[in-house]
Parts: structure tokens; sequence; C-alpha cells
């Protein structure tokens, strides 16, 4: 097969109407998986997400602890939900490269290295959801 007929499949695929419209929808709820499993571990656990938040040096700790318990599942839930899509996504990007700046500095220790890529390549992936919006299936999508 020549590159041409694979360029003009993978080109078919992607301007299916179907994929379209549910692919930016799974995107969304995978993406919006690692904001709300850790909103849900910070809730279990405060105590232990204050003085993670202490032990960086980070001023007033347990205000940074509602507020990044907040981000996390309530955009999160809006990200899933598709609900000012572009916007969620856009301080979620931010949110996501302020931890990794913030937690996971120390890029000699091989796990915080992995944590801050980690992070980094969310907000590359969150950057797809503000260029391209929320989809068919968001409440942004409903709304038009």
């Amino acid at each position: 097969m020549s590159h041409i007929a694979t360029a003009r499949q993978a080109g078919d695929l992607t301007s299916s109407a179907i994929v379209q419209a549910v692919l930016p929808a799974i995107g969304r709820i995978l993406i919006s998986l690692i904001f709300l499993l850790s909103g849900f571990s910070k809730l279990t656990a405060p105590a232990m997400t204050i003085g993670y938040i202490e032990s960086v040096g980070l001023p007033f700790p347990t205000l940074a602890y509602g507020a990044a318990l907040a981000v996390e599942l309530i955009g999160g839930a809006a990200l899933v939900l598709g609900y000012q899509t572009r916007l969620v996504a856009a301080g979620l990007a931010v949110f996501s490269v302020a931890t990794a700046v913030s937690f996971h500095n120390d890029l000699a220790d091989l796990n915080q290295f992995v944590h801050f890529f980690k992070n980094i390549t969310m907000a590359g992936g969150l950057l797809h959801v503000i260029a391209f919006g929320g989809g068919k299936f968001s409440i942004d999508g409903w709304r038009r």
C-alpha cells in the first residue's frame, strides 16, 4: 500500500462523523481521570496532602490543599461533561505545569522526572482540548 493510500485511509477515518463526535468525548474522559483520581485521593487524606504541600515550602498549605482539591474535582468533572471546555482545559493545563514545577522539580530523581513529564504531557493533551473544544458530545456542543 502506498503512502498516499495510507494517508487517505487515515483521513477518511478522522473525517468520519462518528469519530469526530465520539473521540473528543473519550479523550476528555481519559484526560480527566488523573484529575478526578488525584482529587479523590486528596479528599481521603487531607493531613498527608497538606503535609506534602508544606514539605515543598509552599505558603498557606491548607489554602493550597483546598484550591488543588477544587481544581481537580470541579475541573475534572467539568472536563468530563464538556462544560466551558476550553476555559477548564486552560486552567487544568496551567495547574499541571505549576504542579510539575512546584512538586516534581528534582529531575535527577527518576520518579520525579517521570511525574514532571507526565504533568507536562497532560498539559500538551489539554492544549489539544483548547484548540479543538469539547466536541459534539459535550455541554458546550449541545448548547450551540
